[in-house]
């Protein structure tokens, strides 16, 4: 969840995300990461009812096989839907969240989203955008094709897909609902799977996806898994992140590695876990969080957390919370896990080979251009392609999301603003010297 940076002063969360300290990054640890800036930015989203309740969160990147330069970023806004954009960073389509059941229930809210390529249907072949309904705990499903009469993104998801999680509508409405995701094309079978996590929970579950006769989407459940939220820490003492009263450390950013069927799991207030995506084996934590280990105690009247003092068990890299997992794919099987840490505006990248023990390889921020193009701050997702797309991004494409839009011309003064910078991936490789 992101998290304003006047909310993490001493240790925040909103709407209900645990809650724990920030450890400061020493002066030398802050000059340390390389700044790139992004090429272009998408228009101001606002999170009030003027503006649609629309809250940037997670994008993802279709590429055009046909036509690279025209290719596409798909990009979720909470209650406000979906968006799509151009390499440009203009806006192609606005795909609006569905209406809540009755005016009791809550409203559909886009979390995360992925993407599905080739998927097998029995009209034949079709690339497909997932996407995480918070706020109705479902799958919805959406084709890619740029041809389609009113925009690239027609809704196919299958009028019968189930709560995820829930039972009903009124467990629905406590918002326990699907949060998280990352889609995966099992090599072996060729079926095509999404992962999603369980908000205020560790859960996970696999869902297969199932194209129908009738050329929709739905979704079965294979399985689900819940990763730790209580751990032993070197002195022997056991903890848990603090947060609100039952409510525990939840996961969000996901990736899977196509090539080994690995998933990368940001568990925000603990660290990045690696596992099958089937969820059988033992999950890996690969990086903790600089906070890991830092008791709390929750104050009810301020729905803040008290950080008490740091045993110094936590990792060196990722600031909490951790999110926006994504994987530049190089040629040839090399390439790297990119990670956000929301807590000191930074991006850590490990690499690739589970051999290699995912080592840490570096990091960056993306910084400001101009007063007109910002930086990113407390990045709640990222998406990574290492394909040409077209003139315009010849090596490659990286989309953040900037929790806090404040360009001069993106931006109105006293509203909640959020978007998406699009930066050259040669750029971030240049810089972390990869």
């Amino acid at each position: 969840m992101r998290m304003h940076r006047s909310s993490r002063l001493a240790a925040t969360a909103a709407l209900g995300t645990a809650l724990i300290a920030l450890v400061p990054l020493s002066p030398a640890q802050a000059r340390s990461l390389p700044s790139v800036g992004a090429t272009a930015e998408t228009a101001a989203l606002y999170d009030d009812e003027a503006g649609g309740n629309a809250n940037a969160d997670d994008p993802a990147i279709w590429r055009n096989d046909a036509d690279p330069g025209r290719s596409l970023v798909v990009a979720t806004a909470k209650e406000g839907g979906l968006r799509v954009y151009g390499l440009d960073a203009s806006l192609v389509q606005t795909v609006p969240a569905p209406a809540p059941a009755t005016e009791d229930d809550a409203p559909g809210r886009f979390n995360n989203v992925d993407l599905v390529s080739g998927l097998r249907t029995p009209a034949g072949r079709a690339d497909f955008a997932v996407v995480s309904d918070r706020g109705n705990d479902r799958l919805r499903v959406y084709r890619v094709d740029p041809s389609q009469p009113g925009g690239p993104l027609k809704d196919v998801t299958d009028p019968a897909a189930a709560p995820v999680f829930s039972s009903d509508q009124a467990e629905i409405n406590e918002q326990r609902t699907a949060y998280g995701l990352a889609t995966w094309q099992d090599r072996s079978t060729g079926r095509a799977y999404a992962l999603v996590s369980r908000r205020n929970t560790t859960d996970l579950a696999l869902l297969e996806l199932r194209p129908t006769a009738a050329g929709t989407v739905g979704y079965r459940l294979v399985r689900t898994l819940s990763l730790p939220s209580s751990f032993r820490l070197p002195d022997g003492t056991s903890w848990t992140p603090c947060g609100e009263p039952g409510e525990l450390p939840q996961v969000e950013g996901m990736v899977v590695d196509p090539a080994n069927g690995m998933l990368y799991a940001g568990q925000e207030d603990v660290g990045i876990w690696r596992l099958p995506a089937g969820l059988r084996g033992r999950p890996v934590l690969v990086d903790k969080v600089r906070e890991y280990g830092v008791p709390g105690t929750y104050d009810p009247e301020t729905e803040e957390c008290a950080p008490g003092a740091d045993p110094g068990f936590g990792g060196k890299r990722l600031a909490a919370d951790v999110e926006g997992l994504t994987l530049v794919r190089e040629s040839g099987g090399d390439g790297y896990l990119m990670a956000s840490g929301q807590g000191d505006n930074s991006f850590a990248l490990y690499d690739r080979e589970v051999s290699e023990d995912n080592e840490y390889e570096g990091g960056f921020r993306v910084g400001a251009v101009s007063a007109d193009l910002d930086g990113s701050e407390e990045c709640d997702g990222a998406a990574a392609l290492d394909e040409p797309l077209g003139a315009r991004y010849p090596h490659g494409l990286l989309v953040v999301q900037d929790g806090h839009e404040t360009s001069a011309s993106g931006s109105e003064e006293g509203r909640e603003a959020t978007g998406f910078k699009f930066v050259d991936l040669r750029a971030v490789k240049d810089a972390a010297d990869l």
